[in-house]
């Protein structure tokens, strides 16, 4: 089979999913045993190796099965929140199932946030909590949280087992569910007492649930339709998003794009998916999108969406979207289809399945569009609008935080290196000036934009590509969220990178107050504390503090040498600002702060006005 058919490959229910259960072939099958053993038994059956965790009162018997394995690396985080991280970024670094293990009330509770920053992101989760006994469940007992019910709109399904002979059924489903379909996290909550319990492990080969059939391939009839579209249109982009990567059909929207020379544009959650050295890749859009990135989006006569979701930070104000585009939406999750946009065609599948269909459309001569005039004025706005030009800050002696990205760029290995990102000013700097070039190489909280998430999300990416360089960039606001995670580094000697880009202040919330609110800074200055360096030293870490523009590329040097956790304070100026950016509210068209070569090198910002639509706060 040529590669490129290979790309083409059916997508099953069995292939998109977690392994399936090695059945009657699994030692333990048919053992008599404890509930915990059961839920070791069962993590061992779908294969997994390492899962990170936080012990307590309601889980120490899982804990104590735990003990027992010869195949399952528990990793001991500093706080629970952490733990959900560490296991959000092995899976998206991984593509496999990140698993977390905790006890039971503010264990449980603590986990929240890092389900939640999984659900909104498509990432395949099994979170397992221990809880109160069964009979003290609503007694408001000690250390007892309704973790089922307080989940109950952040995962994509949740188990209470009640029954030590239910828990390899739960955990086999939870498996399932978590990774087919669209991806997403899963709870499953095990009362002590149940794990106490005695059973016999019977796991099963094969899950089959009535009520969750997803659906894989596309119909045939809206293929056909959409590569008839496609081949009228002038303007046509293809809009890159998270579900891409999910899918793995990132080769096959390369093969399309280049074949058909339709541009490609990205969200947040879609960067790495196309090689940013690809021409035909614009990049980032939306709210701190490019100019011309945006400007391709918002003119184009026909979106074809491929795993994305249309988030109010990729729109603007969505009555003023892409006003003259027809949309082709490509999901696995029928909810996301005419939720924000309209489509013209929808197609609910798997994107790697459709796509295929669709290059056999054009094998078999469907009509391929003319997009050279379309092609020549992107070039056009590309060379006019700049993401940045290094002339707007000649000779100054500050640290220019879009140079310092542009730079770890080019220091970094494109086929050895993960960057993860925290939520902020630096994310945005990181995600425009940082060029991926593969899928799972940069990890980020998109959908729920979670401060503190950026540390541990890096070292749970270590753990799952022990021979990349992991680098996170984080802000000294969101550092400080889950800064106790830098002992799991140093206790598990994972060497991973940390970029601190510190301005002393919650950077991207002061941005706001100075472009929305009239320059009205309410508690958003942390001045200088901690010292990083001391903090860092302090954990076992090497660190050093840059604060001239001079001494940023040997400090990058010293830091990917190094053979152990390290970490870079890159002061920055406070009033350093992420452009362009697109006002709360605001079309697309209306974004300030971008360059304009015909107009100089300059930025051109007046003071934008959030519309009603959008607030005027975060």
């Amino acid at each position: 089979m040529s590669e490129e058919k290979n790309q083409r490959k059916l997508v099953t229910v069995a292939e998109a999913g977690a392994p399936i259960g090695s059945g009657s072939s699994n030692p333990k099958q048919g053992e008599r045993m404890t509930g915990a053993q059961a839920v070791v038994a069962s993590l061992e059956a779908e294969g997994v190796d390492l899962i990170f965790g936080y012990p307590g009162g309601h889980a120490i018997h899982i804990y104590d099965a735990l003990f027992d394995s010869k195949t399952i690396r528990h990793v001991l985080s500093r706080h629970e929140q952490g733990a959900v991280h560490e296991a959000d970024g092995y899976a998206r670094a991984s593509g496999k199932v990140g698993v977390a293990l905790v006890t039971s009330g503010p264990g449980a509770t603590n986990t929240v946030t890092g389900i939640a920053t999984a659900y909104m992101d498509s990432i395949p989760l099994v979170v397992i909590t221990g809880q109160v006994p069964l009979a003290m469940i609503g007694t408001d007992s000690f250390q007892e949280s309704d973790i089922f019910g307080i989940t109950i709109p952040i995962v994509k399904h949740s188990f209470l087992v009640k029954s030590a002979s239910d828990i390899a059924r739960s955990i086999r489903e939870a498996f399932h569910i978590a990774k087919t379909g669209r991806p997403g996290p899963v709870l499953v909550d095990i009362p002590s007492d149940v794990a106490r319990q005695e059973t016999v492990f019977e796991y099963a080969d094969q899950v089959n649930i009535a009520s969750y059939k997803p659906t894989y391939r596309g119909n045939a009839k809206q293929v056909k339709a959409a590569a008839a579209l496609i081949g009228k249109a002038r303007r046509p982009v293809l809009f890159v998003g998270g579900g891409t990567i999910s899918s793995g059909a990132s080769c096959l929207v390369e093969d399309l794009s280049e074949r058909l020379r339709i541009p490609i544009a990205t969200s947040l959650m879609g960067l790495g998916a196309i090689p940013a050295s690809n021409p035909l890749n614009v990049g980032l859009v939306g709210m701190h999108g490019s100019k011309y990135a945006n400007m391709t989006l918002n003119r184009s006569d026909l979106i074809i969406a491929c795993g994305a979701r249309f988030s109010d930070r990729v729109t603007g104000k969505i009555s003023s979207f892409a006003p003259d585009a027809k949309l082709i939406h490509i999901d696995i999750d029928p909810a996301e289809i005419d939720k924000v946009r309209m489509a013209d065609i929808p197609i609910v599948g798997d994107l790697r399945n459709v796509l295929g269909q669709l290059l056999d459309q054009f094998d078999a001569d469907a009509q391929v569009p003319d997009t050279e005039e379309w092609l020549s004025d992107i070039e056009l706005w590309r060379e006019r609008y700049p993401m940045y030009d290094k002339r707007l800050d000649e000779n100054t002696d500050y640290i220019v935080p879009e140079e310092a990205m542009r730079l770890l760029s080019e220091m970094l290995d494109q086929d050895s290196s993960i960057v993860a990102t925290d939520v902020g000013q630096h994310q945005m700097w990181a995600a425009q000036f940082i060029k991926r070039t593969k899928p799972r190489s940069f990890i980020s909280s998109g959908g729920l934009g979670t401060m503190g998430f950026g540390l541990p999300a890096a070292i749970g990416a270590s753990f799952a590509c022990p021979d990349k360089t992991v680098v996170c960039v984080a802000g000294d606001g969101s550092l400080q969220m889950n800064a106790q995670e830098m002992a799991t580094a140093t206790i598990n000697e994972i060497p991973v990178k940390v970029v601190v880009v510190d301005n002393s202040a919650l950077g991207m919330v002061r941005q706001w107050q100075k472009l929305f609110l009239n320059q009205r800074y309410s508690a958003t200055e942390l001045h200088d504390v901690p010292d990083f360096v001391k903090l860092a030293d302090a954990y076992s870490w090497e660190a050093e503090r840059v604060e001239s523009p001079e001494e940023v590329p040997a400090a990058y040097e010293r830091m990917l040498a190094s053979t152990g956790p390290y970490l870079i304070d890159l002061r920055i100026p406070r009033d350093q600002s992420v452009f362009p950016i697109v006002a709360p509210g605001k079309a697309l068209s209306e974004a300030v702060g971008a360059i304009d070569l015909d107009e100089g090198v300059v930025r051109i910002v007046d003071q934008p006005e959030a519309d009603e639509e959008g607030g005027k706060a975060l």
